[in-house]
């Protein structure tokens, strides 16, 4: 798998664990994240986020949160997944920088979709996910021969797709035998 197609996935992956590394801005006007003591925080916690010990009380508030709150999904992952998270970091830091780069700003165009769109993104991966090798082999190879105009008509297609819902057809005659 080259490494484009990795970082697609990891991307995508992101996408699914999406809960786990949100740090959403504060709304205009909502109150700005509080701070989290370090005390507060259990021996586990304090042990996972050792290097930040010296400089906690410096750190935003906001970084303190996801911080904490990364340790507290880590502490919760069976080590089958502490294994495959680990994995998909490794890769993320084998990306060069502007891959990177356009993972975060997908990334935050991703973050910025309204739940409801967020959750057909999910719900496409998932059925993207399924599909046989080959068949997803042909639509990434038409996307990536697709000018911006055809994209555009190929995600309108899809969308009057899905809105009209599945298709039923009726069950098919067998042939006749001969």
């Amino acid at each position: 798998m080259s490494n484009r197609w990795r970082a697609c996935n990891f991307a995508l992956l992101l996408l699914a664990a999406a809960p786990a590394f949100a740090q959403e801005a504060p709304a205009p006007g909502a109150n700005p994240p509080a701070p989290v003591a370090w005390s507060s925080l259990s021996p586990e916690q304090q042990k996972l986020l050792s290097r930040f010990g010296g400089q906690w009380d410096g750190l935003p508030p906001s970084r303190q949160q996801a911080l904490a709150h990364g340790t507290e999904r880590w502490l919760g992952m069976s080590a089958e997944q502490r294994d495959k998270a680990r994995e998909r970091f490794g890769r993320w830091q084998t990306l060069p920088p502007e891959e990177r780069h356009a993972l975060r700003n997908r990334w935050q165009k991703f973050q910025a979709l309204p739940p409801n769109e967020q959750a057909n993104v999910r719900e496409n991966f998932h059925k993207f996910q399924q599909l046989p090798p080959a068949r997803r082999q042909v639509l990434r190879e038409q996307w990536r021969a697709a000018n911006p105009t055809q994209r555009r008509q190929m995600i309108e297609h899809a969308r009057e797709q899905r809105q009209k819902g599945p298709v039923l057809r009726p069950p098919q005659a067998p042939p006749p035998h001969r």
